[in-house]
């Protein structure tokens, strides 16, 4: 029965995910010209071009882009972790646990830009966070709270939070509760039998939900354009920069490639987990 499925499955690895890469690799060496499509690839007789990938790594404004871009992940997937843990715990021990996951869960069927505009409503200078510190007589000029690193990781951990809970509630879901009651038999607190015995075995679940975040926050570029400070240049920023306004097609694919190979040991490694390994 398996050899049954194995020739579609190949074949939608090949046409979907390997035909990408590899015309993504193929344009990052191809050259920038002012035609239409605006490069020329290595089979037009000019040869491969590895100038893009020396561009990238040698220029700073691309090295700042990609610290950026790191930085701008591994702060977000350790907010939403640390958000995370505690709300997959308690749904886990709800008695109502699907109807409090669906709700987590439901703002993904909205639209992403409408959650991401709804930021801007609450962080504007005429928001509803402002109108309210107002009228509690807190304050009387509005704050700066739009644009702002604060408006961008709030944006980026509502953004990406479910994907955090969802492992962390599978693994609390499969803990047996004899092994925290055993723990409390022989004197353990509360705290301590969590630290000691549900802790260690969620951290491969806590491990998934970091990396399940990590990856895609990496190349985010909604977020950041639209909630994030002008100074901000995360990788997605330039990657829509080169493509759309410089138009160097090249340029962009080589970003892409280089961001694809930094995040290929976190991608392999959340591959192992998934596996149980």
């Amino acid at each position: 029965m398996r050899r049954l499925f194995l020739p579609p499955v190949a074949l939608w690895l090949a046409l979907l995910v390997a035909a990408p890469l590899l015309l993504l690799l193929a344009l990052a060496l191809s050259w920038q010209s002012e035609g239409l499509p605006p490069f020329d690839p290595p089979w037009n007789g000019q040869g491969i071009n590895t100038d893009n990938f020396a561009l990238i790594l040698g220029d700073p404004y691309y090295r700042a882009a990609f610290w950026q871009s790191l930085e701008l992940a591994a702060v977000t997937a350790t907010f939403c972790l640390l958000v995370a843990l505690p709300m997959a715990l308690a749904i886990a021990r709800a008695r109502r646990s699907r109807l409090l996951l669906g709700l987590v869960l439901l703002p993904l069927w909205t639209g992403f830009l409408l959650r991401v505009g709804a930021w801007i409503g609450l962080l504007r200078d005429e928001g509803w966070i402002n109108g309210l510190l107002r009228g509690l007589g807190l304050i009387e000029q509005p704050l700066a709270l739009l644009y702002t690193p604060l408006a961008l990781y709030l944006g980026m951990v509502h953004a990406y939070l479910p994907f955090a809970v969802l492992p962390l509630y599978a693994a609390f879901a499969r803990l047996d509760p004899s092994l925290e009651e055993a723990a409390a038999d022989l004197g353990a607190g509360p705290t301590r039998a969590f630290l000691t015995v549900t802790l260690p075995l969620v951290l491969p679940g806590a491990l998934a939900a970091f990396l399940l975040v990590f990856i895609p926050a990496a190349g985010e570029y909604v977020v950041p354009e639209l909630l994030g400070p002008p100074g901000a240049l995360p990788l997605g920023r330039a990657l829509f920069t080169e493509f759309f306004q410089n138009r160097d097609w090249p340029v962009a694919a080589a970003l892409a490639c280089a961001l694809l190979a930094l995040l290929l040991l976190p991608i392999l490694l959340f591959q192992r987990l998934g596996r149980g390994e």
